[in-house]
């Protein structure tokens, strides 16, 4: 059952597929208010975003706005994209809606917001329908968000991290020190309990790839990196337990591991594969 207000959305919907709506330019990230709609309050804004990833931050809503993902190259492997979205836990002031050709499909309630946790749908489910929840006092409501576009294949570790607890393969080893976010050799320093996660705070000695800068430099004199991997609550893990080489996921800019095999056993394995030839790519294990 539509709201009143939403059900009065969809002729409106139906023009914005020709010329009724506002526009904005392409973008990475959008950051706009309400307070431009006063008095326009079924005015529909269409935005499109075209990158990997990227934020949204909408003030004071009022009436509506439509959030087009789209990847920043043409491919028809684009088809097969998901996009995750990450509340922030401060967001309010609207519900989130799919819009697929007209129709609309509830992805987020206002109260949902707060637990911060991530959605994910296939790019091809619609845009994004954002309906502000209409109030007399707009003040202090902000909508925010960030977003990512990812492959399928990561999209149900993005909801539901638990694949890490499984044991990677011998051939998911060697591709995951080629393909993964970070590769890194190291050791666990401390293990600490989160809401939902454990916190594996580590200390690396070689640094083969990061994504972005999950892991602190400790200075130009010091060979050394520090930070933090994320992990599910279920994995069991220990700190002071040897050297292993870490892999992962860098999402929403936090690290979640991936395979993390122990560095002697991956140097084993490594070495036999490139004797054999099938090592997927090149390590420096100097």
């Amino acid at each position: 059952m539509l709201s009143p207000m939403l059900a009065s959305f969809l002729p409106l919907l139906l023009l914005c597929r020709i010329s009724s709506c506002q526009y904005s330019s392409d973008q990475c990230s959008w950051k706009g208010s309400g307070l431009t709609h006063e008095g326009h309050t079924r005015d529909v804004e269409q935005v499109y975003l075209r990158c990997s990833q990227g934020s949204l931050e909408w003030l004071y809503p009022t009436g509506a706005i439509i959030i087009n993902l789209r990847p920043n190259t043409v491919s028809p492997a684009a088809a097969r994209l998901s996009v995750c979205i990450k509340p922030s836990r401060d967001s309010s002031g609207t519900n989130v809606y799919l819009d697929r050709n007209g129709q609309l499909r509830l992805l987020l309630r206002e109260r949902d917001q707060a637990e911060g946790r991530v959605h994910c749908f296939g790019i091809r489910e619609g845009a994004l329908f954002i309906e502000a929840v209409p109030r007399t006092d707009i003040s202090r409501r902000i909508t925010a968000f960030q977003y990512e576009l990812v492959s399928d294949r990561l999209r149900a570790e993005a909801q539901s991290p638990g694949a890490p607890c499984q044991p990677c393969t011998d051939a998911e080893m060697l591709l995951a020190v080629c393909t993964n976010d970070f590769v890194a050799r190291g050791i666990i320093t401390n293990v600490g309990q989160e809401e939902e996660h454990s916190s594996v705070s580590v200390e690396i000695s070689r640094l083969y790839r990061q994504k972005t800068h999950v892991f602190v430099s400790g200075g130009v004199r010091v060979r050394s990196w520090t930070g933090s991997i994320k992990m599910p609550k279920q994995c069991k893990v220990k700190s002071g337990e040897g050297e292993f080489l870490f892999t992962g996921t860098v999402r929403f800019g936090e690290a979640w591991m991936g395979c993390a095999p122990r560095y002697k056993d991956f140097l084993r394995l490594y070495h036999e594969a490139q004797q054999q030839g099938t090592n997927p790519c090149h390590v420096d294990t100097d």
